[in-house]
């Protein structure tokens, strides 16, 4: 199948008759909320429990950072926000936009928001530049169709994958296949970024860029919602942080109210000190550590428990 038959049956897909466009939204405004969000699976209660279930609100403007060890529902509640759940075993209240998140068809839903999963996979080599074109499909039959090479060439420029474009998307590294896929996920400009660690895969450049690019959105106007187990990346780019335990929302506000060393060292199981950045201000959050000390012995150097 060529290109350019793959690209007409992709839109063919999301080419529906009838689809309500995205309202735009101001600063500020509620982009998606989860009330009283309770999610079981099997025996275990992944989200909320018997004694009341999850509230988070997402609002346009804001970078909004996910954190709390493994198994604490993160990932989970990234997927309800993007009514990726399946309904067994779910109750509460999950509203995208104006309207519960089930009332929007598939199609007007990949208008509103747009996910990056833990891992991208694809079953056939497709060329860089196309994968980020799928991002695009959502928007085939409206105006905003016309801006479908703009979209994909800012988001490939965003994230560094311009230089290989033509490569297979199979034949890219780990990292690499991790910006390609936040570009699917840019092109796609829906006003709600839902994105599953999207830097765990990445070098401290790459690691740094991508929050850089979240930033950018929400400060366009967007709603981006990122997982993220790296509390330093957490404090020095989110407006706020829901910290989750044991499926429950904890705490939830600015890093420099929420990220206290006795929460945190709760939370996570883990010593740890939080200290303010000599020059920002910005939280730092340190594991305590037996402190190595260096010795001299016989001439050679030595390190020893202090």
């Amino acid at each position: 199948m060529s290109a350019v038959t793959r690209g007409r049956a992709l839109r063919g897909l999301f080419a529906v008759r009838g689809r309500e466009l995205p309202a735009p939204v101001a600063p500020g405004d509620v982009v998606a909320e989860v009330r009283d969000l309770r999610v079981r699976l099997g025996r275990r209660d992944v989200l909320g429990g018997p004694g009341g279930g999850v509230d988070l609100v997402v609002r346009a403007g804001e970078v909004l950072v996910l954190v709390g060890p493994n198994g604490a529902g993160k990932s989970t509640l990234l997927a309800a926000l993007a009514a990726d759940l399946d309904a067994a075993g779910t109750s509460g209240r999950v509203r995208i936009g104006d309207r519960p998140a089930h009332d929007w068809s598939a199609p007007e839903l990949a208008l509103r928001r747009a996910v990056l999963p833990q891992a991208a996979t694809l079953s056939f080599p497709f060329p860089v530049e196309e994968v980020v074109r799928m991002g695009r499909a959502p928007w085939a039959g409206t105006a905003a169709a016309d801006e479908d090479d703009a979209a994909v060439a800012d988001a490939m420029a965003a994230t560094e994958v311009t230089e290989f474009a033509r490569r297979p998307f199979s034949a890219l590294s780990g990292g690499e296949r991790a910006r390609v896929a936040l570009a699917r996920v840019l092109a796609q400009r829906a006003p709600l970024l839902l994105l599953d660690e999207p830097t765990a895969a990445l070098d401290l450049r790459h690691q740094e860029l991508v929050l850089r690019v979240c930033r950018a959105r929400a400060t366009a106007g967007d709603a981006v919602v990122v997982v993220l187990h790296d509390l330093g990346l957490a404090a020095a780019h989110a407006d706020r942080a829901a910290v989750l335990h044991e499926g429950r929302v904890v705490a939830d506000g600015p890093p420099a109210e929420v990220f206290g060393g006795e929460l945190l060292s709760r939370v996570y199981r883990q010593p740890v000190e939080v200290f303010p950045h000599p020059r920002t201000g910005t939280p730092l959050v340190i594991p305590m550590r037996t402190g190595r000390v260096r010795t001299v012995s016989g001439g050679h150097g030595t390190e020893g428990d202090r």
